[in-house]
C-alpha cells in the first residue's frame, strides 16, 4: 500500500498544475471575446465613401470616422451653410424680390423668375427640400446684397464654429474652385443647424408646397429618401455634383441617443442610403459601449486629393503663362 501512496502524492501535484493551466486558457479565451466585441467590426474598406463621419448630437463625440479631415467638395450641402446665416441675420417673414441673376441660376430649381417675390421662409424651404439653386442665390442676395458679400458671412461662420477645413465660394455649392468641407465639419453644420427648430422642421419635411406672393404654387419633394423609409430620421440634406459624388449629412433617433452621418464622395445614391443606416447602428453600438470608437485614416485617399490640387494648380498656372504670352504678342 505504500507504493500506491507514494504514487497518489506523486500524480495530484500534476493533475493541479493541468487544471490552472485550463483556468488559464479558460480566462485568456473569455478576454479575447470580451476584447473582440468590443472591437470594431466596420473597417475603412467597408465604407465605400472618401469620408464619413458619425457623431453623437449631444455631445459632438466622433462614434466612428474615416478620413475626417479629407478636404473634398461639398456640392448641395453648402446649402446647410447657407440657411444658418440666414436665421441668423434675417426675418424669415419679410418679403424679397427675386433677381434676373437668381433667376438664371443653374439647375437644379424651382423656376423662379425675374420680380417673383416671396417670403425667405419660402426660399429657406425650396433650398433646403428642393435643393433649389435659384431660392439659394435669392437668400444670399436678401440677405447680403449680392453672393460674393454673402459667401464672405458663410466663410466667417464657419470660422466661428471653429471649422478650419470648410471654404465656400457661392451659397448654393455648385462647382468652382476654391471649395472644400470635410466629413468631420460637416458634421458640424448639421448639428448646429438642427438646434435652429425652423431649420430641423423644414429638413425634416417630406413635401411642401411653395408659393410666391403672386399666387404661383409648385409642389416639392425632399431629396432625401430616408425620410419616406425611416421614421426616426429627423433631418437630413444630400448634394451631388460629378467631381463632388453623392454627399450627405443627416440626423437621426436612435433609442434615447441622436446621431449624425456626414458622408462624402460615395459613389452612388442607393450607397448613399445604405451607408448611413450601417453608421447610425455602428453609433448606437458604440455610444451602448458595445464597440469602440475608431478613426481610419486612408493614405491612398489623401494623396489622391494632393495630386489632383497640384493638377488643378498646375493647370491655372498653365493657363495664366498662355495669357501673358498673348498680351505680349
Amino acid at each position: 500500500m505504500k507504493p500506491m501512496k507514494s504514487c497518489d502524492l506523486h500524480i495530484t501535484p500534476h493533475i493541479s498544475r493541468m487544471k490552472n493551466i485550463g483556468i488559464f486558457l479558460v480566462c485568456l479565451l473569455l478576454l479575447a471575446i470580451v476584447s473582440l466585441s468590443h472591437a470594431s467590426a466596420v473597417s475603412a474598406d467597408d465604407i465605400k465613401s472618401r469620408a464619413a463621419v458619425v457623431m453623437d448630437a449631444v455631445t459632438g463625440k466622433v462614434l466612428y470616422a474615416k478620413n475626417p479631415d479629407l478636404r473634398l467638395m461639398p456640392a448641395s450641402t453648402t446649402k446647410l451653410m447657407t440657411a444658418l446665416v440666414v436665421v441668423d441675420r434675417a426675418d424669415v417673414n419679410d418679403v424679397v424680390a427675386v433677381s434676373a441673376r437668381a433667376a438664371s441660376a443653374a439647375p437644379t430649381k424651382i423656376g423662379l423668375k425675374k420680380g417673383d417675390t416671396v417670403t425667405i421662409e419660402t426660399l429657406l424651404n425650396a433650398a433646403l427640400i428642393r435643393s433649389a439653386n435659384d431660392a439659394a442665390v435669392a437668400l444670399a442676395e436678401a440677405v447680403a446684397g449680392s453672393e460674393e458679400n454673402f459667401v464672405d458671412l458663410m466663410n466667417r461662420r464657419a470660422l466661428d464654429l471653429g471649422l478650419y477645413n470648410t471654404r465656400f465660394i457661392n451659397p448654393n455649392g455648385l462647382p468652382g474652385s476654391g471649395q472644400y468641407i470635410t466629413a468631420y465639419d460637416l458634421a458640424e453644420i448639421m448639428r448646429e443647424a438642427i438646434k435652429q427648430p425652423l431649420l430641423k422642421e423644414i429638413l425634416g419635411t417630406r413635401v411642401a408646397e411653395v408659393t410666391t406672393e403672386e399666387g404661383k404654387t409648385t409642389f416639392i419633394k425632399n431629396t432625401n429618401k430616408l425620410l419616406w423609409s425611416d421614421e426616426e430620421f429627423l433631418a437630413g440634406k444630400t448634394g451631388y455634383t460629378r467631381e463632388a459624388r453623392h454627399c450627405f449629412v443627416g440626423a437621426g433617433d436612435r433609442e434615447t441617443d441622436t446621431m449624425i452621418v456626414a458622408l462624402l464622395g460615395t459613389p452612388s445614391r442607393g450607397l448613399l442610403w445604405e451607408e448611413t443606416e450601417y453608421l447610425m447602428a455602428l453609433g448606437t453600438r458604440v455610444l451602448h459601449d458595445l464597440e469602440e470608437p475608431v478613426v481610419y485614416i486612408v493614405k491612398a485617399d489623401y494623396d489622391a486629393a494632393k495630386m489632383k490640387k497640384a493638377s488643378v494648380s498646375k493647370k491655372s498656372r498653365t493657363k495664366k503663362l498662355k495669357k501673358k504670352k498673348r498680351s505680349v504678342l
